[in-house]
């Protein structure tokens, strides 16, 4: 090694490569200002987590990627590394956009192909596991697209779907009924869609479901629905195993007064709307629309509409809280823009009943004239969305 290199190098930069070589020998051996610990246990899941503390400083790497490769290298039929990557992209193009990464493709793999736990353990990864999974994928691809078509259909983007690993208990459901794609759409499926999608958006909404303990919970819930039958996603028995494990579904008075607080840009704004207006059709492109525009909650527009000046500060602060969201579909909320609701109702229903069908549905009451009122209609509406919110979350 010397001889070479002395050949291959300078002698200014040979110089400097034998002084930070003495450095080094110094700090090990003489001043012994680098500290170590040596490891004895040989569990390879230990020893992962070792490089990826000592690898900080390089190239980020994950657990997931290190199993990643493991799963490469015992791959005998795909190349796992591309197969694996090119479903994330190919995912992540549905619908409005997602995005999700492969430590979603890999948890799948485990949860789909009923192997062990779906931990990302290397004990998970040996070779007869891989072999189960490779031989599984095209299922497994095919029931994570279906799955992630679905959740696009229920209005759901990378922004909305606040947890990712949610939607591993529908497609491991989907992957063992193998419906096809009519059940994106076939009304004999109907039923079963408005079910998934009520108890999707319940977990979502409610703070911790899919935190800590994320491997158990998934790993009992496969365990649910493999014992039920295919015909129907078996909603109350997952909600039970749920509550086993200290993830109740129902919501309290205090959650409920919380959710009627829903700001305007939320994540999960979108999805309790949907929720609560269900007969709005979510294939089309729907946007959450201020009821009465934010652009007219300026304190001087609020002056010029006579607003008493002690009513402006609470009007402003509830502008952008649900009670003045509605979910409006995307090119009528384009043309809506800043119009008042009243006169966008008049503009857009003009005769009479239907627009008061629209009011009742979709606004909870009467519209009144002018912003000065807004506070009356406010209160209203707040009222009946924490009756509505509560009939649907309450039990």
């Amino acid at each position: 090694m010397l001889a070479w290199l002395n050949k291959r190098l300078s002698q200014e930069r040979l110089d400097s490569a034998f002084g930070v070589l003495f450095r080094l020998y110094e700090v090990v051996h003489n001043k012994h200002l680098i500290a170590y610990y040596e490891e004895t246990g040989q569990e390879l899941d230990r020893a992962l987590q070792i490089f990826i503390r000592m690898n900080d400083g390089g190239t980020p790497l994950s657990h997931s990627d290190l199993l990643l490769s493991i799963a490469i290298a015992q791959w005998t039929h795909h190349d796992a590394r591309k197969v694996i990557h090119n479903l994330v992209d190919d995912l992540n193009r549905i619908g409005t956009r997602f995005d999700f990464s492969k430590d979603l493709v890999l948890k799948a793999g485990l949860m789909l192909s009923d192997i062990g736990s779906v931990g990302f353990k290397v004990d998970n990864f040996n070779r007869e596991n891989m072999d189960t999974f490779e031989s599984n994928w095209d299922e497994i691809k095919e029931a994570l697209t279906l799955t992630v078509q679905l959740v696009a259909s229920f209005g759901f983007t990378a922004y909305s779907l606040t947890a990712s690993n949610a939607i591993l208990p529908i497609a491991y459901y989907l992957y063992n009924k193998k419906p096809g794609q009519l059940y994106l759409s076939h009304n004999r499926f109907a039923k079963d869609r408005a079910i998934i999608r009520e108890w999707l958006i319940r977990s979502l909404l409610k703070s911790g479901v899919w935190g800590s303990g994320l491997d158990t919970l998934l790993t009992d819930l496969r365990r649910v629905i493999r014992e039920s039958s295919y015909d129907e996603f078996p909603v109350s028995r997952i909600r039970e195993a749920m509550v086993r494990r200290g993830r109740q579904l129902t919501f309290d008075e205090e959650e409920i007064e919380d959710l009627v607080d829903m700001r305007y840009g939320g994540k999960l704004t979108f999805a309790l709307l949907s929720l609560v207006f269900p007969f709005i059709d979510l294939q089309d492109q729907y946007h959450v629309d201020h009821i009465f525009p934010g652009s007219r909650f300026s304190q001087r527009y609020l002056r010029t509409a006579n607003v008493p000046d002690e009513m402006i500060s609470a009007l402003m602060r509830d502008k952008n809280r649900l009670p003045n969201l509605q979910l409006l579909q995307g090119a009528k909320n384009n043309e809506k823009n800043d119009t008042m609701p009243a006169e966008w109702l008049m503009n857009t229903y003009p005769d009479d009943a239907t627009r008061r069908t629209y009011e009742e549905r979709h606004m909870l009451g009467r519209v009144p004239d002018s912003i000065i009122n807004f506070d009356a209609f406010y209160n209203a509406r707040r009222e009946r969305l924490k009756q509505r919110i509560g009939q649907l979350l309450g039990k």
